[in-house]
């Protein structure tokens, strides 16, 4: 019998909290159970949470007197978990329906996938999320772990959407905790390390629903630079630590930091043509990641993106208007 471990941090959600454990208790798998973990909140969390556990044996309370922050509670949630499967679902997310068999269904037939994940849709109202087709069966792409730690760095940043992330619960186990001195990027560097275990599998369909809300945690990281910064330590605590054994450990590492130093160069050059503040520290940061660029533009990383023609286009505008109004003040 298929089972699924879900482990629900939740901080000051109490409104979002009963439809994420719902959208999980709903889901068409066999042998579910649930795990809230309060952190402390000083709204009425505990007491949802609470009702919750009291209306369905399915669902386990850890709730805390003190708030131990995040990584406290994804890693007391992978010490809990014990069944087959394994998700980590932030309280203000919540799944589409079918997620899980989508998953579980995959990684039964594949035992190589030590990872699966999907898309997120991102939606300010309840309303809009809800009514969105999700239940129709995924399709799967499956990726070799080689061949995933590759396609990361080259991306320089993290294309896996965390709600959506179902793993092989003895994976886990193995792979070990969440490193808490990655703030925002423990996950991707995560994500690594079960490449180091198996294959990766992703589907384009909805596999979870994000509430837009100004308390997203990745609305507290601030500008591009801090975002580069942080996929940088991500980078390389991953390739310092648990991918340090890899023959092209280096090799990728310098990818991956290109790549963030490549992006990093264009958005400042956006900003200097918008006007905007804090495009010199771009501008340093991307030379300090790829000193080659303080002498040559990587044209090569504008061109590979879809929407090159646009955004120069939408850069040289920016910077016509941005002259045009100098010349007026002169």
């Amino acid at each position: 019998m298929r089972s699924v471990d879900v482990v629900i941090p939740n901080y000051n959600y109490a409104g979002y909290l009963r439809s994420c454990v719902d959208s999980v208790l709903s889901q068409n798998v066999d042998n579910i159970r649930v795990l809230i973990i309060d952190n402390a909140s000083s709204d009425n969390s505990q007491e949802v949470a609470r009702d919750l556990a009291a209306s369905d044996p399915r669902v386990e309370l850890l709730l805390r007197e003190k708030n131990r922050g995040p990584h406290a509670s994804f890693n007391d949630g992978i010490d809990w978990a014990q069944s087959d499967y394994f998700l980590i679902l932030c309280s203000d997310d919540f799944l589409a329906p079918g997620a899980l068999e989508n998953a579980v269904d995959l990684m039964e037939q594949h035992p190589e996938v030590a990872l699966t994940h999907g898309v997120t849709h991102f939606s300010a109202s309840d309303d809009d999320a809800l009514n969105l087709r999700t239940d129709e069966r995924a399709g799967w792409t499956i990726q070799d772990g080689p061949a995933f730690l590759k396609d990361i760095c080259r991306a320089g940043r993290n294309y896996v959407s965390g709600p959506t992330v179902i793993v092989r619960t003895a994976v886990q186990k193995r792979v070990g905790y969440y490193n808490p001195e990655l703030t925002h990027t423990d996950d991707m560097e995560m994500w690594m390390r079960f490449a180091l275990r198996g294959s990766i599998a992703a589907t384009d369909a909805v596999q979870a629903v994000a509430r837009v809300h100004p308390n997203n945690q990745s609305a507290t990281v601030g500008n591009l630079r801090r975002w580069s910064i942080e996929f940088e330590a991500a980078f390389s605590s991953f390739f310092h630590g648990a991918g340090a054994h890899l023959d092209n450990s280096e090799e990728l590492l310098r990818i991956a930091r290109r790549a963030l130093s490549d992006r990093a160069y264009w958005s400042a050059i956006a900003q200097l043509c918008r006007g905007e503040r804090g495009w010199r520290d771009l501008l340093v940061r991307a030379v300090r990641l790829h000193p080659a660029a303080a002498l040559v533009p990587p044209f090569g990383y504008l061109w590979q993106r879809a929407d090159a023609s646009s955004l120069v286009k939408a850069s040289l505008a920016a910077l016509t208007r941005r002259v045009a109004r100098t010349a007026v003040t002169d």
